[in-house]
């Protein structure tokens, strides 16, 4: 049987499309809206352009079924941030953006926002905690977090090219 595969589709001011082919060639999509909300979608497996069945789920109800879904994950130590009324998300830099090449400090995130930035994705790389002379560059995917609002402020400003 072939393996499954999983693709990512940035949503311009919506979020991201997760397309999952099952290793049974069986279609789900998932959009994770930017509220955190969620919309799972299944294909027939006749024709995987026809939508099966479409689900619309609050923020809290897809933390329950991520909770389901993962229940190995529960730690006492682990922070639900729904919970505290924070929001963790990961947002793109675009090639194209004002911060390429400038320095993180130079964003005034916090100061701007009240949201932090916890981590860089860069390529294969990970860099926590990165600091005010950090420099950024187009295609990092910057970690937020930080109250919904705060988030999408970091979104607007991270996003401007």
């Amino acid at each position: 049987m072939p393996a499954s595969r999983l693709s990512r589709t940035p949503l311009p001011g919506i979020g991201y499309r997760y397309d999952l082919t099952t290793r049974e060639q069986r279609q789900l999509s998932v959009v994770a809206h930017r509220d955190g909300g969620r919309t799972l979608s299944a294909y027939r497996a006749d024709d995987p352009d026809a939508c099966d069945l479409s689900l619309k789920l609050t923020s809290g109800e897809a933390a329950y079924l991520i909770d389901a879904l993962t229940p190995s994950h529960h730690s006492p130590n682990l922070l639900h941030t729904t919970d505290l009324g924070l929001v963790a998300e990961r947002i793109e830099i675009p090639g194209g953006s004002v911060w390429n090449g400038r320095l993180l400090g130079e964003t005034k995130m916090r100061t701007e926002t009240g949201a932090s930035i916890v981590a860089v994705l860069r390529r294969a790389d990970a860099i926590p905690s990165p600091t005010p002379d950090f420099r950024l560059a187009g295609g990092d995917t910057v970690i937020v977090i930080g109250t919904r609002e705060g988030v999408d402020a970091a979104a607007t400003i991270l996003g401007r090219e």
